[in-house]
């Protein structure tokens, strides 16, 4: 049966079962064709409550199945405009807070639609609307900087998604959505700690259903940003990798929060095509705005690191935490590109929107933005006194990457001021600091420590099982590690990886290692010039591509910000089509990928063989295997990169 036959007709209730029945399988598209025959049918008969709730329907649906925020926004605008003449009744809560309390960019919004609903909630005794509207408030109040307030009524609501009085599995998992962003963007995370525990009992977060899957995700999201707050990289890698895996295999394509995090801890990382590579048609949602401005900075583009800025910012409104990040990322990069009177401005900003907050963190960092442009400016002996104001900030908080930064700023404005004694006091006072981190140190920084004559000493590397082995035998490879040992049939993927593992932070060509493995073809043809139809996208194009992306999230957020839908429609389908291009033609190392060539099929045929192997490795030798599934980088270029701080070290014997 078609779609066309299943939902005609005047009764709404089969095209309503019909779209339960097609979310369930999984069949989303045939759930939008369901739900707008029920739009249909519902306001032909006059139903408007009823029809507002199915229009929040399909508007969550675009917006959280099929990430689409253009087609979802005039469907929720729909929802309360269908109502907002009828008398109070309980589905003008539900229209109100049907967003995501995260998807919504200002403050203000959020928090008026969360008290509509929560009026509608109390007033008509429903647990459900209510905990989502408490949530939802208090999210938009922290979010407008009156923080204690915001995680009273946050509380309130967990208390409510865990006492067991909640039927609607939905609605509780929007409302802890609100409470993880909440605690992600304040670093609470003592409070997710709590939560936590108690929301994995009462069975609203685990790994059973796409909703419970999800949520699971962003806990293990903001558990991955607290490690790299506390310079615990490894690991955060490690979970923030584990996080997105587990919640693909319950929804193929879906991970959200967690490769968002990832793109963050790669920035630090110095990982930069690895960021936009998971950071591409993710960037139109608010959350990926300050990672996407933080890679444009370290990229050296602040012309498009500040336009994503202020983009950010005018979404925000009176936003003063999120605001905050985006305003210090503002102040850099007015700075880099010599503009030291708009990063004086920027910086007043962020020291107004964050005096009050008491959060260390964006103290700290308002004081940091404030001691680089008195440096700018020439002032030194100001630029000291707000790095030390920083300090005082995160005196007591358990932040050591901040605190190290710090640190080392204060040592660059003493050696810079000719103050070597100070300079290398505070130089070993980040040292110290550093010794206890897992950390990728920036050049400049390291090159300031050797002048200064400071030794960085490396955190100790932790116990285990130290060296893992492989060796050929024939037609079979033996895995060693400690005690076990394991027999696996020989394969090109295992060949690969012996030869990328035998050359430790050497990249190997994807050609180069089937030449080096399968030997190169006796027909005297050198291969790297066969089929070869240029890049892509070079540099240059790649860069217009990045300015236009950012041109038309601006041209498509005033779209909607005046109700054009079909422009926003039509200029989201060309943005789309640029991402499309773009993620096409950057290759994981950071290279352009070749269009046509025999470079790309082997860097297909040479990743999908290596993974192989992997998954057979890790199968074998469960922890061992997954530390060479994270340091092996697949792609047109690949490289075993092993980190001194890893449980094993691999090796190949002959």
């Amino acid at each position: 049966m078609g779609v066309a036959s299943a939902v005609d007709g005047d009764d709404p209730a089969a095209p309503l079962q019909l779209a339960d029945e097609a979310m369930a399988a999984g069949d989303v598209d045939r759930a939008v064709a369901h739900l707008s025959a029920a739009v249909r049918a519902l306001t032909a008969a006059g139903d408007n409550r009823q029809a507002a709730t199915t229009c929040a329907r399909l508007g969550d649906v675009f917006a959280n199945w099929l990430g689409n925020k253009v087609a979802a926004r005039p469907w929720f605008t729909r929802a309360m405009r269908l109502i907002e003449n009828e008398p109070p009744c309980p589905e003008q809560g539900y229209a109100a807070v049907a967003p995501m309390g995260c998807d919504v960019d200002d403050p203000a919004v959020l928090i008026d639609r969360a008290a509509l609903a929560l009026d509608r909630a109390r007033r008509f005794g429903d647990v459900d609307l209510e905990t989502k509207a408490l949530a939802d408030g208090g999210l938009g109040h922290v979010q407008a900087g009156r923080v204690a307030e915001g995680m009273a009524m946050i509380d309130e609501a967990m208390a409510l998604a865990c006492g067991g009085g909640t039927k609607d599995a939905g609605m509780i998992g929007k409302s802890v959505c609100s409470f993880f962003t909440a605690c992600y963007y304040t670093a609470d995370f003592e409070r997710v700690e709590v939560w936590s525990r108690a929301l994995r009992q009462r069975g609203v977060i685990g790994s059973a259903s796409v909703p419970q899957a999800f949520l699971s995700s962003h806990c293990g999201s903001v558990q991955g940003t607290l490690l790299c707050h506390l310079g615990r990289w490894g690991e955060a890698e490690d979970l923030l990798r584990r996080t997105s895996a587990e919640f693909e295999e319950v929804m193929p394509g879906g991970a959200w929060h967690p490769p968002i995090a990832l793109a963050e801890l790669r920035i630090l990382q110095g990982r930069l095509a690895e960021a936009e590579a998971l950071l591409l048609g993710r960037d139109d949602h608010i959350q990926a705005l300050l990672p996407t401005a933080r890679l444009h900075l370290a990229r050296g583009d602040f012309d498009l690191a500040c336009a994503t800025a202020r983009r950010g910012l005018r979404l925000m409104g009176d936003d003063r935490v999120r605001a905050a990040a985006l305003l210090g990322v503002l102040v850099e990069a007015e700075l880099s590109r010599g503009d030291v009177n708009q990063a004086a401005v920027a910086s007043a900003e962020l020291d107004m929107r964050t005096r009050g907050l008491n959060l260390a963190a964006l103290g700290a960092d308002a004081a940091r933005q404030r001691a680089r442009v008195s440096a700018a400016q020439g002032n030194t002996a100001a630029a000291v006194a707000a790095l030390q104001e920083g300090l005082d900030d995160v005196a007591t908080a358990d932040l050591p990457l901040l605190k190290m930064s710090l640190y080392l700023d204060l040592a660059r404005l003493h050696e810079t001021a000719g103050d070597h004694a100070e300079a290398v006091v505070e130089a070993r006072a980040a040292a110290a600091l550093l010794a206890r981190l897992d950390v990728v140190v920036r050049a400049s920084d390291a090159a300031m420590l050797r002048r200064l004559g400071v030794e960085a000493v490396a955190r100790r590397v932790r116990v285990g099982c130290r060296v893992a082995t492989l060796s050929p035998d024939g037609v079979w490879w033996t895995a060693e590690c400690g005690d076990t040992v394991v027999r696996l049939h020989d394969t090109k993927g295992l060949r690969y990886l012996a030869e990328l593992v035998g050359h430790p932070g050497t990249e190997r060509h994807a050609l180069d290692l089937v030449d080096l493995v399968e030997g190169v073809s006796d027909i005297g043809i050198d291969r790297r010039r066969l089929g070869d139809a240029g890049p892509l996208l070079d540099a240059q194009s790649r860069a217009a591509y990045r300015h236009r992306v950012a041109e038309l999230r601006d041209d498509v957020e005033d779209a909607l910000a005046v109700e054009d839908d079909d422009r926003a429609a039509k200029l989201q389908a060309e943005l789309d089509s640029l991402v499309g291009e773009l993620a096409r033609a950057v290759g994981l190392g950071g290279r352009g990928r070749k269009a046509s060539s025999v470079a790309e099929k082997a860097r297909l045929n040479v990743t999908r063989a290596m993974r192989a192997a992997l998954t057979k490795l890790t199968e074998a030798l469960p922890a061992p295997g997954a530390v060479l599934d994270r340091r092996v980088r697949t792609g047109l270029f690949c490289c075993y990169e092993p980190h001194p701080d890893d449980e094993t070290i691999w090796s190949v014997q002959s």
